[in-house]
């Protein structure tokens, strides 16, 4: 009575069958390529892999040819050298060389035409209120899939500023003398973002609204007082594979050095650079290679009954791996936007 996916053990078939039926394993979990456990959050494999007390046979085979980013298991030494070099990646200058050939930042409100689907977006705050804790955005940056500026502007805030946090953001007075009004922005993005699509008819799989990428987007959504469909938001603050093991958010700091190799939010944060990390985790996790399945999430209709409780004698006579294979994610794969 041992769960295929994780390899739980358990006393009767009857407690296993309510493992599964709350577990939502899927071939779209992080699993560690030597002995195929499945794990709910990459952190989790990490532990397994790396943690304090890893399996001692994953750990050994892992630490001679196991790249500590991706966690890929490669054929050989030689082979974990060349793959190390693309999977390690670096800040980018892009930004910085855009900024600077136009001598200063883009606030002329015009968002180039870009086919892309994918955009990423990140604000930076300043304070307001008399203690200087609510957040009101003063900086916005928009990014296509290929980390080239849409937009990237100051914003000038509904309130009164009462802190600029210049530590952090490098924003100083003179810089929001002249900003556009958050109203104006907030219409201009969203109108990017819908594509032409009226809020309330937009789709996931269908039609030209945009997907949005970010991390903590609720947050930034609401200081910038714009509307967008869940279904088409991608946040790495709320996507389960890269959540601490205690179903926390980890911070954009973390994740970019964990996943992607290199430091950010060092000093002045520029909200370019949090864009970059924010697509790149992005397009990693969407890159994964999992089995294609007509219908992937335990909520789609034709999966609906697959651990009904009418069912509870027939799925007790199931082997566990038969268990596996009707089993489905609870979550929306990013793999699934390719």
């Amino acid at each position: 009575n041992k769960c295929a996916a994780c390899y739980k053990q358990f006393n009767k078939l009857e407690h296993l069958v309510d493992h599964m039926r709350t577990s939502y394993h899927s071939v779209h979990e992080p699993k560690c390529e030597i002995c195929k456990k499945h794990c709910r959050y990459f952190e989790s494999l990490r532990e397994h892999l790396i943690g304090p007390l890893p399996k001692a046979d994953c750990e050994k085979i892992f630490k001679e040819r196991g790249c500590d980013i991706c966690l890929t298991i490669l054929a050989s030494r030689n082979a974990l050298r060349a793959h190390r070099e693309s999977c390690q990646l670096s800040r980018s200058n892009n930004g910085l060389i855009y900024r600077m050939a136009r001598l200063g930042i883009q606030d002329d409100l015009r968002i180039e035409n870009s086919h892309g689907r994918v955009v990423a977006l990140s604000c930076k705050m300043v304070g307001g209120g008399s203690d200087g804790s609510l957040d009101l955005c003063a900086r916005v940056c928009l990014i296509d899939e290929h980390e080239r500026i849409l937009f990237h502007s100051y914003v000038a805030p509904n309130l009164p500023i009462t802190n600029y946090r210049y530590e952090t953001t490098g924003i100083r007075q003179e810089h929001l003398r002249d900003a556009v009004p958050l109203k104006q922005v907030s219409k201009k993005i969203q109108d990017y973002l819908c594509n032409g699509e009226p809020l309330w008819q937009i789709r996931s799989r269908s039609g030209r609204a945009r997907i949005l990428v970010g991390h903590s987007l609720d947050h930034d959504l609401k200081c910038l007082e714009l509307e967008y469909p869940t279904i088409m938001i991608r946040d790495t603050a709320k996507y389960p594979p890269l959540m601490k093991t205690s179903k926390l958010s980890n911070s954009l700091k973390y994740l970019t050095k964990a996943y992607l190799g290199y430091e950010i939010q060092t000093g002045i944060q520029d909200p370019y650079e949090d864009c970059v990390a924010t697509m790149r985790l992005y397009m990693r996790m969407k890159s994964q290679a999992h089995r294609r399945e007509d219908y992937p999430l335990a909520n789609d209709p034709q999966n609906r009954n697959n651990f009904g409780a009418w069912r509870q004698s027939e799925l007790e006579r199931m082997t566990p791996q038969k268990l596996m294979e009707i089993s489905r994610s609870d979550y929306y794969c990013w793999c699934l936007d390719s």
